[in-house]
């Protein structure tokens, strides 16, 4: 499934853009001006390729998918002020993920992040998603109440993964939108079960 349609800004001043290889010192720059993530997940700020890597998007093997899409928000200025990867049916028809999702630290604590993802959400059922997933860094402590907060539930947890410096334990987490369910999407996904290997 391929679309031409973006997602709708409902921030005021901001407008949505597919991010390319073109927006790579800029996407770069917004990393670096934004190390809380970095630093948080990885113990260490954003790499020189950070946006290289980010575009680049090489994906694990074995992660069957369709399309993959980077947004960013942009303000008036020209700035980007939030960036947002998502893959579309990824190892089953309806299942999207969202990769990253990272907002300007200057934004934190307005409603832009909950607004953003409504965004992404609205434009992702549009285009056939049934369920969203994503996986949060335990220990992130502001990612993991932002995302319990507007309806993703824990399936399970890896633990042992390299990030930078750091192993981290990974949450999956699921939010089922329209009529479906969790237990479906456990069905289709068996990896996200809490018993996967």
């Amino acid at each position: 499934m391929s679309t031409t349609q973006r997602p709708a800004s409902s921030v005021p001043g901001l407008r949505v853009a597919e991010l390319t290889a073109v927006d790579e010192l800029a996407i770069q720059a917004f990393f670096e001006a934004n190390p809380g993530y970095f630093m948080v997940c990885n113990g260490e700020p954003p790499k020189p390729d950070e946006a290289h890597q980010e575009l680049k998007g090489d994906m694990p093997d074995g992660w069957n998918y369709d399309t993959r899409w980077i947004w960013g928000y942009i303000d008036e200025q020209g700035s980007l002020v939030a960036l947002i990867n998502i893959i579309s049916d990824l190892w089953s028809t309806g299942v999207w993920h969202i990769a990253f999702f990272i907002v300007d630290s200057a934004r934190h604590g307005s409603a832009d992040a909950r607004l953003i993802h409504g965004d992404i959400e609205r434009w992702a059922q549009q285009n056939g998603a049934q369920w969203m997933r994503l996986v949060v860094v335990q220990g992130n402590v502001k990612a993991e109440r932002f995302w319990a907060k507007i309806g993703y539930q824990e399936t399970r947890t890896l633990e042992g993964i390299p990030m930078g410096k750091r192993i981290n334990t990974l949450r999956m987490m699921v939010r089922p939108l329209g009529d479906r369910t969790l237990q479906e999407h456990l069905q289709r996904v068996p990896r996200d079960r809490p018993e996967a290997k």
